[in-house]
């Protein structure tokens, strides 16, 4: 993987990039969809391809062992063969889902062993496993094993998380760099900056991560319950450290708020289920502001989704089309606006990436950010 920085704004920290891997260009700040088992919920990969234009999409490494198995995803010849995607993937390591199982797992310096949410079965995590599950699904950047600590830990147990985390980054790295990609391209693996909500934890973090030279770097443990300015301040206290000549990748993050802030601060890479999660419950983000099309305002309103007349789907549904569609139960409303989304989020990272290029970033996230939360 080689990145490129093309350009810094110059009244804030955002940066436009241009990351080449084996599977293609992506250019920065850009947003990845989410595709936890290999396929972003209820979107074909046509619509992610032309209508929303993404560059890049995430699997998760915790679902995809689940289902449908290493098995298959070798015999397949990795992920991009098996759902048919030829750009590129990014692979979570499955730490956040395995932590998330709190009553179902336990930690040791070893790794996680945890059970099934699918079937209760026993599976153990090392983090010499997760970089060989990663080869094989083959993302083209696969992430290092991680703790992700709860927002409000206190600073002991963050303290010993980061510890925890710092030692499986050390295993990770010796394993990549032991082994080869399995398919004839090229992989890239990111550690993870954690800390929670301790600068000082995060400054070792960032220090530890930056030494190791890697090809990019991501910041995680943030947006887990935590106010939004704390999480803007660990992101600018580790940003201060990280790599200028690396991208950086702020794992599960956000609102378009925050990811307008985020790229403020310099980060290059977002992803968050937010744009089909809301969706498929009706919540619609647009260029003024949020939409909840399920209101009685809109039963009659003929206009465009989006305010301004952006579209990002084939046909120029209504909102009284669309609001039809879900108090319908019509299963085409949930993917209609799951398309909107995400077209909005990647939409907005490219008129990002314009204005940094312009030198007036600042000035027009001021601007964007004052509406996007209004609610219309």
């Amino acid at each position: 993987m080689d990145f490129k920085l093309e350009h810094t704004d110059g009244s804030s920290k955002a940066r436009a990039g241009k990351i080449t891997t084996d599977h293609g260009e992506i250019l920065t700040p850009i947003f990845m969809p989410v595709g936890t088992v290999g396929s972003v919920k209820g979107i074909n990969h046509q619509d992610l391809e032309n209508d929303i234009n993404a560059q890049i999409i995430l699997g998760n490494t915790y679902h995809l062992y689940l289902r449908p198995g290493l098995e298959v995803l070798e015999a397949a010849g990795g992920l991009h063969k098996f759902s048919s995607w030829n750009r590129p993937i990014l692979t979570d390591s499955g730490g956040y889902q395995v932590f998330s199982l709190t009553e179902n797992r336990k930690l040791t310096r070893e790794g996680a062993s945890f059970r099934s949410h699918i079937d209760g079965s026993k599976h153990m995590f090392s983090p010499e496993y997760v970089i060989d599950i990663q080869r094989i699904i083959g993302a083209d950047i696969i992430m290092a094993f991680d703790e992700c600590p709860p927002g409000n830990s206190d600073f002991e147990y963050a303290r010993k998380s980061l510890d925890l985390t710092q030692h499986w980054l050390n295993r990770c790295i010796n394993q990549f760099d032991s082994t080869e990609p399995k398919y004839g391209y090229g992989q890239t693996i990111f550690p993870i900056v954690q800390g929670c909500v301790y600068p000082d934890l995060r400054r070792r973090a960032a220090e530890y991560i930056a030494a190791l030279n890697r090809e990019g770097n991501a910041i995680g443990g943030l947006s887990v319950g935590e106010p939004a300015e704390v999480m803007y301040e660990m992101v600018d206290v580790v940003n201060e450290i990280l790599p200028k000549d690396k991208p950086r990748y702020l794992m599960g993050v956000g609102t378009p708020e925050n990811i307008l802030e985020g790229i403020a601060l310099g980060v290059d890479m977002f992803d968050c289920v937010m744009p089909t999660r809301n969706g498929r419950n009706g919540m619609l983000f647009t260029s003024e502001g949020i939409i909840n099309i399920r209101n009685q305002k809109w039963k009659d309103d003929f206009s465009s989704i989006d305010p301004n007349g952006l579209s990002f789907v084939d046909i120029r549904y209504s909102k009284a089309y669309l609001r039809h569609l879900f108090i319908s139960a019509e299963m085409l409303g949930p993917q209609i606006a799951s398309i909107h989304n995400l077209g909005f989020y990647l939409w907005l990272v490219k008129e990002a990436r314009k204005h940094i290029l312009q030198d007036d970033f600042s000035a027009w996230k001021n601007q964007m950010v004052k509406k996007l939360s209004a609610r219309l």
